[in-house]
């Protein structure tokens, strides 16, 4: 792998001395123009930034696009796909940035690199996956990871319908389920981390690419249980109940303080987005965007309710970034039990 990214950096030299002087050309004549609100709603598409991907990391692109627009007046579209859908598009050319859940996997680094795809990696925050009920039940305070796994592996489709086949203490009434659908990082990661195997999980729940849709689904259910990002839990406090995670050394609630001590395993996790290197050599508004986005990400990362990495891993970011550093550090593979402390030796190491 590291082979094909050292000749994909050799194509970006090549990239870069080919599209300098048409860059330089268009720099001039948009300099001729006024940046208004109006030119901004009239963008051809070719001027705007495009993002699509995770639901998880939405929020975060979201609230530092809206800064940027608002800055710079350079158009900014985010859209929520699911991060297996957003690589779908990234891979093929079609948008700037992914967000994702999880890292990018082999079978979509071959067809990144198949399109010519040359792309950079930058962790932006640490998430906890949280399952939550609803604040009316009052007979679950805690889980194993065995239980969840009784819960949502795929034998369990049809057959675990009530909390009471979950554990014998808990009451005889029907078990409403709620998820990411198919095309969520954070569909691959929980059940990677729960069932053992990603794409193993039952199919008799209500599945969405839209944390807010299950947010409300478990809000309105007393007899729910769903899991989504940690940063939907904090905007919906009111409405639900977290629940605490045993994965073999006691049960953990998902914190700020349990993900950043490795405390809340093994649904603590990653949130990256990938940029297209080609498009950040045609569009220098996206090059200003990214490095826009490292030095808001601390901030916002924190304000939407995720936990924020080091400043050391924000400054390694903008020179990774600027560097033209190609590739990904996880090798293809959406690991478990990642700290932030080892994301953060792997990406230095490099």
């Amino acid at each position: 792998m590291n082979a094909v990214f050292t000749k994909l950096s050799l194509m970006l030299g090549i990239l870069a001395l080919s599209v300098g002087c048409t860059t330089a050309e268009t720099n001039k004549s948009e300099s001729e123009q006024s940046q208004t609100a109006t030119e901004v709603a009239n963008s051809t598409t070719a001027d705007v930034i495009e993002i699509a991907g995770s639901s998880t990391v939405h929020p975060i692109s979201s609230a530092i696009a809206k800064n940027f627009q608002a800055e710079k007046q350079t158009p900014v579209n985010v859209e929520i796909s699911g991060t297996t859908a957003g690589f779908e598009k990234f891979c093929k050319g079609e948008i700037d940035i992914a967000n994702a859940s999880r890292p990018i996997l082999k079978e979509e680094l071959k067809t990144c690199t198949a399109n010519g795809v040359m792309f950079t990696e930058l962790p932006i925050a640490f998430d906890a996956v949280t399952v939550v009920v609803n604040p009316q039940n009052d007979w679950v305070k805690d889980m194993t990871v065995a239980e969840l796994k009784k819960i949502w592996e795929g034998a369990a489709s049809g057959k675990v319908t009530n909390w009471n086949q979950v554990r014998a203490s808990f009451p005889d009434k029907p078990l409403k389920l709620y998820g990411a659908d198919e095309k969520s990082g954070t569909y691959d990661y929980f059940t990677k981390a729960v069932v053992g195997k990603s794409g193993a999980s039952r199919r008799d729940y209500t599945a969405s690419e839209n944390d807010d849709d299950l947010v409300s689904g478990v809000s309105q259910n007393p007899n729910a249980l769903g899991y989504f990002g940690f940063a939907y839990y904090e905007e919906n406090k009111d409405k639900l109940k977290p629940i605490a995670i045993d994965g073999g050394k006691g049960a953990v609630l998902p914190s700020r303080e349990t993900v950043e001590k490795a405390e809340y395993q093994p649904l603590s996790r990653p949130l990256l987005i990938y940029v297209n290197m080609k498009s950040a050599q045609k569009k220098p508004a996206l090059r200003d965007f990214v490095n826009f986005y490292i030095e808001q990400a601390p901030t916002t990362v924190s304000s939407v309710g995720y936990v924020p990495l080091p400043k050391d891993a924000y400054d390694l970011d903008k020179v990774q970034f600027n560097r033209g550093k190609l590739g990904t550090v996880f090798e293809g593979e959406a690991r478990l039990d990642l700290t932030i402390d080892e994301v953060l030796r792997k990406r230095a190491e490099f």
